[in-house]
């Protein structure tokens, strides 16, 4: 089977359950948006447990329809009154734009996904300002917001968007 390892894993973790009762809002009342990379771990890399705040995951942590709805819904239901929103070093969707990811996916396995908003740029602090812009001017979200850079080789975060000083 597929999930034998994973359902083995969870077994485990199951064993020794311990968040039982842990409430559904956000208990550091932030939201975090970030990056599908496996090699980030949102809740660790900011000192967080579960139940302390919203993961909202995207290819190149790209504020997508789905996230903004998501963060809505969060900042009026669940909680959340600050957003991150965190780009990281070494991604890759920073290795080129829409069109060069839609032929590489089109190199590796035939799929044509040509005109798919996939949000791959070569300008991460560009795309991150763009993306906090436009929570900021979001009239249905009701938080703070900036962004981040997460470094993949040290684990720090430094705050690129606003500039500190400014908030």
């Amino acid at each position: 089977m597929a999930f034998t390892d994973l359902l083995e894993g969870n077994a485990r973790y199951s064993a020794s359950f311990a968040e039982k009762g842990v409430p559904g809002r956000a208990a550091r009342r932030v939201g975090l948006v970030t990056c599908m990379d496996s090699r980030l771990d949102p809740l660790a890399m900011l000192d967080l447990k579960v139940g302390d705040a919203k993961v909202l995951r995207s290819a190149g942590g790209r504020v997508t329809p789905d996230v903004t709805t998501a963060l809505v819904v969060g900042s009026h239901l669940l909680g959340v009154d600050r957003i991150m929103v965190i780009a990281h070093t070494r991604c890759a969707m920073a290795a080129g734009d829409d069109v060069q990811m839609a032929a590489a996916i089109e190199a590796a396995d035939g799929t044509d996904v040509h005109g798919m908003r996939i949000g791959a740029t070569t300008d991460q602090l560009s795309a991150l300002h763009f993306d906090v812009d436009q929570l900021r001017a979001n009239p249905l979200i009701d938080a703070e917001v900036a962004g981040f850079m997460y470094d993949v080789d040290t684990g720090q975060i430094a705050q690129v968007y606003p500039a500190p000083a400014e908030d």
